[in-house]
């Protein structure tokens, strides 16, 4: 395994770790999941760099797209708890209370 590889792979095991430990605040979910998105985009661009494959050069700019739409929808769930509950606490979120 190359170090490139290996970067991009502790990047993504390393956010999803930070995750999964990390839950206090939507904020700190939302960096995960978005360094999260970047491994893969880095990685899918490298991969298809790498084996020269000129069919799956619009996967990354595609997957790019989504995550841009999840960051948006993110932060519009962050103003929105943070308007009605005061804070972006995680624990604050429960879908069982009304």
């Amino acid at each position: 395994m190359s170090p490139l590889h290996l970067s991009f792979y502790s990047a993504f095991i390393f956010s999803g770790l930070g995750l999964a430990f990390h839950r206090t605040h939507l904020v700190s979910a939302l960096l995960c999941l978005e360094s999260m998105m970047l491994s893969m985009f880095v990685g899918l661009s490298m991969w298809s760099i790498e084996n020269q494959v000129s069919s799956f050069t619009m996967v990354p700019i595609l997957m790019l797209t989504f995550s841009a739409c999840e960051a948006g929808t993110g932060l519009a769930i962050l103003v929105a708890s943070t308007r009605t509950h005061g804070s972006d606490h995680l624990h604050n979120l429960n879908l069982l209370q009304c």
